[in-house]
């Protein structure tokens, strides 16, 4: 097929699509009906649609076929930081705050200016943070069933810096790294941002399949595994110990540093322990202050083997020298004081009386959670498509998050995701009642 024409075939479908002529959620033609009408090869008509695809205008599926996509869906249900038009639930996002945050923080800048070391916290930080700052993360690692020195803490600037300071220090480009299928979207930024090879390991109802991922390090060369063991995001489960320990023993195994995210364990209460706890000579543990204080005080922290502290440490010194001295100091003393524990207890019980509202307004609907998370899962019927039902939410003013930021296989399943922290209680009930109705329509 001449390139012209080929283009101009690509270009005829781009128009309708832009046009509206064929409508969001429009089946098209299978890859051998369009080459039947077109005259064209096989491979050719795939190559049409491959490249509507990457101009994100269609969706291939396993299964069902290819779909025009809702191009008109604001960048927000992909997860890229937004701001939320005036009068927008956002159920998008998750920056959980409690009446008196603002006052506490007042108080803590009140103090600090008091302080006899504030000179210090103008000046260049150790690049892994100060001794009594990571000495004050340690102290509160062991309320999470990590019992970890201060030598093997390193600080940073928000659990996302965390992260990328891992797979910094840890992989090379063209490393393989194994993940749940459905995972943390700031996760696949960065290792897209790294030249890192994302394979998906398939999820149960209770973790990750782990004889998958068994299979997975037999076929591949997998040099880690990213882990959400307590409170994952988006599916809310807590791995059981069992769970945990076979996850271990694959590890050690097949030699696979664990990277395990601990941003929502503050949320579940009395889990088993961590990876971390379990395998400390292969694990790195990462978290932050972002959900349990705020999501502004971009302070985070990460625990790993002595051995490993170097390297970690290079990589902050490269990305970002050290972290901001005047925030840590405050984040550091609410550690040490019970703030943070007491903020913690509270934003479980928070999440726990939105979870309630969910059950009250989404009573028939099947969703998946844990009970004290601040986001819920909502599966779609086989009919439904997840970019459509997030549109019509849109044009009713709540922002949602599609499957698509979460999912890290080529299979992406129509379902959306409801953060619950960032709204009062009234609007979040507003905005369900609509997610509900919207939901109905379309299923």
């Amino acid at each position: 097929m001449p390139r012209s024409r080929y283009k101009s075939l690509v270009d005829t479908f781009a128009a309708d699509i832009r046009a509206g002529r064929l409508a969001p959620g429009t089946r098209l033609p299978t890859h051998r009906q369009l080459a039947s009408a077109e005259g064209l090869a096989l491979a050719t008509a795939t190559r049409v649609y491959a490249e509507l695809e990457a101009m994100g205008l269609v969706s291939g599926e396993t299964g069902r076929g290819t779909f025009v996509r809702e191009t008109s869906l604001p960048p927000g249900q992909r997860m890229d930081q937004h701001a939320v038009a005036v009068g927008v639930s956002d159920l998008n996002f998750n920056y959980p705050s409690l009446p008196g945050q603002a006052e506490l923080l007042r108080t803590a800048l009140r103090q600090l200016a008091l302080s006899g070391d504030l000179e210090a916290l103008l000046r260049y930080q150790p690049h892994g943070g100060r001794a009594q700052d990571r000495g004050a993360v340690a102290r509160h690692l062991r309320l999470r069933g990590l019992s970890v020195a201060a030598e093997h803490v390193v600080i940073v600037n928000g659990a996302q810096h965390g992260l990328a300071v891992c797979l910094m220090a840890l992989l090379q480009p063209g490393d393989v790294i194994a993940a749940d299928a459905l995972t943390y979207p700031g996760f696949k930024v960065l290792a897209e941002a790294l030249h890192l090879e994302v394979v998906p390991i398939p999820v149960t109802a209770h973790g990750p399949d782990l004889e998958a991922l068994q299979n997975l390090c037999r076929r591949r060369p997998v040099r880690a595994v990213y882990s959400m063991p307590t409170l994952h995001n988006p599916l809310g489960w807590v791995m059981d110990l069992d769970s945990r320990e076979r996850l271990v023993a694959i590890a050690r195994a097949h030699n696979l540093h664990i990277i395990e995210d601990a941003a929502y364990a503050f949320l579940a209460e009395a889990p088993p322990p961590p990876l971390a706890t379990l395998a400390p000579e292969r694990t790195v543990y990462v978290s932050g202050v972002s959900k349990n204080i705020a999501t502004g005080l971009r302070v985070g922290f990460v625990a790993a083997p002595l051995a490993w502290m170097p390297d970690l440490e290079r990589i902050i010194r490269a990305t970002a020298w050290n972290t901001p001295g005047v925030m840590t100091a405050i984040a550091t003393a609410w550690l040490d004081d019970g703030t943070v524990e007491r903020l913690e207890a509270q934003k479980r019980e928070d999440a726990q009386a939105r979870q309630a509202i969910v059950d009250d307004v989404l009573s028939g609907l099947r969703y998946v959670r844990h009970p004290s998370s601040y986001f819920i899962w909502l599966p779609l019927s086989e009919e439904a498509r997840a970019d459509q039902v997030a549109m019509a939410l849109m044009r009713e003013n709540v922002s949602v998050s599609t499957a698509e930021p979460f999912a890290t296989s080529a299979h992406v399943p129509h379902a959306i995701r409801l953060a619950l922290g960032s709204v009062d209680i009234e609007t979040l009930r507003s905005a369900l009642i609509k997610v509900k109705r919207i939901v109905g329509l379309y299923g």
